[in-house]
């Protein structure tokens, strides 16, 4: 092994094994841009505070700009035996530039340079991420205003329930990303403060000012106290949890795609491109896109509480138990950003059968519940024995192979005398679903007054 910038301590070679099991350079190297960020931002800072000179500033600057176009061209390959991403790309810079180089690690430590590369990761794809989320919104509501007549059977225990509009479900799934999206926009205010500066964990005797690089780089603030800032993960976990919470709104939307797309609902047809065949059985069309999607929450879940695990016993400061911070949560970003891409692509392909959707409302007495609100508006009756006349209303109908909607008025008054001639209209389906006019609920007018709601905030967000 060559001996390390960092190894001024050690007098030894380092075993090989030792060197794979440390060795981060494979990983986090996808932090190069991040680094490279960051260390222009300190070297301009040493600049302005007079910790180097201005000629060793303009030398770091040109060759941490070379180095960047070196990897991004592939002629410096993050590939070596350096130990991290942090010492590959300082070592390059030294061989560029010497002793300038050197000098570019002044007043500052891995420990709060790699809380910054990570947090700026972290941020920037919290933002990505957001944006991606606002995408699908926007699919969501187009699917839902296309669709705020068409009725389907809304369920509860996945037995048919009441009926609803298929824009009023899908304004549900577009609510649900709404929060994910306030939830990722709320992290991002929250852990956008700088942690350069706070070197190994007490700061530094250096005349420094960590409010020039994090204004530099575009931060709130510097961070409060140094100790907590190196020992802090606390942002990895949130983008974590936030997709992972995200990721379960999907999976549950996947649910729905999988089994509405069934041949025994057939309540969807997914386009051919995003859907496969069976190597043995001709035929077969399979969901698999909504099947990886439902499967990848358990990937996301199983990052977020690995890296729970790792940090729930560390003392406080920088322990190398934290390098293993990383790997699950550039995992869990791949991730979350493949599944919003490839699920708003879905959405907006899909095919919408509303005769299968309308035809299923005839199933399951969709407006039984319309009769007991009619027996406690117009008979004044206890909802509870409204209830139980409803229920002698709906064995009357599986007796005769109906649908209640379908009983004629005589039957129903078989059933009781006060029930009235108006009864009949109110049980039809479409009648049922449009009267469910309070707030939220899923009438075709409430359902358009969510879609108008949900664009006036979706337009204030995509001008910011």
């Amino acid at each position: 092994m060559s001996q390390k910038i960092a190894s001024a301590r050690i007098s030894q070679k380092s075993s090989a094994l030792l060197q794979d099991l440390n060795n981060s350079l494979p990983f986090d190297k996808i932090l190069y841009k991040e680094d490279i960020e960051g260390s222009q931002a300190h070297a301009y800072m040493l600049c302005e505070q007079g910790i180097i000179s201005k000629e060793d500033y303009e030398q770091i600057q040109r060759g941490l700009a070379e180095i960047l176009d070196e990897v991004e061209s592939g002629i410096f390959l993050l590939d070596g035996d350096d130990e991290d991403i942090h010492m590959a790309i300082e070592g390059r810079l030294t061989q560029k530039v010497g002793d300038a180089g050197k000098r570019l690690h002044t007043a500052r430590s891995r420990n709060d340079q790699v809380a910054l590369d990570f947090r700026l990761y972290v941020q920037n794809n919290t933002k990505a991420i957001s944006g991606l989320l606002l995408e699908n919104i926007v699919t969501l509501i187009k699917v839902a205003e296309k669709n705020a007549e068409v009725m389907l059977p809304g369920m509860t225990h996945l037995q048919h329930a009441q009926p609803i509009n298929f824009g009023y479900h899908m304004m549900a799934y577009a609510s649900m990303f709404k929060r994910d999206y306030e939830r990722f926009m709320s992290s991002y205010e929250r852990n956008n403060y700088s942690p350069i500066g706070c070197a190994a964990l007490a700061g530094t005797p250096h005349n420094i000012s960590r409010q020039i690089t994090s204004d530099k780089l575009g931060f709130t603030a510097p961070t409060l106290n140094c100790l907590d800032t190196v020992s802090d993960r606390d942002f990895a976990l949130e983008i974590l949890f936030n997709i992972s919470t995200m990721m379960m709104h999907i999976s549950r939307l996947s649910e729905e795609l999988i089994l509405w797309s069934a041949s025994e609902f057939g309540w969807v047809t997914l386009s051919d491109r995003h859907a496969t065949g069976s190597s043995i059985m001709p035929q077969k069309k399979n969901p698999d896109i909504p099947e990886l999607l439902r499967g990848k929450t358990g990937r996301v879940n199983g990052n977020l509480v690995a890296l729970l695990t790792v940090m729930k016993g560390l003392p406080l400061a920088y322990n190398k138990d934290m390098q293993e911070d990383k790997e699950g949560v550039f995992d869990s970003v791949r991730t979350a950003t493949l599944s919003l891409q490839v699920l708003e692509e879905m959405i907006a392909d899909m095919t919408v059968n509303v005769n299968q959707m309308e035809k299923a409302c005839m199933i399951g007495h969709l407006s039984a519940t319309d009769l007991a609100d009619y027996l406690v508006k117009v008979a004044n009756l206890p909802f509870r024995d409204a209830y139980h006349i409803t229920g002698d209303a709906v064995n009357l109908a599986e007796k005769k192979g109906l649908d209640i909607s379908e009983l004629s008025l005589e039957d129903l008054q078989s059933i009781d005398g006060r029930i009235g001639e108006g009864v009949v209209a109110l049980l039809d389906n479409r009648a049922s679903m449009n009267a469910r006019i309070s707030e939220g609920g899923t009438a075709t007018v409430r359902t358009l007054e969510q879609v108008e709601s949900l664009n006036g905030w979706l337009d204030s967000k995509i001008k910011i």
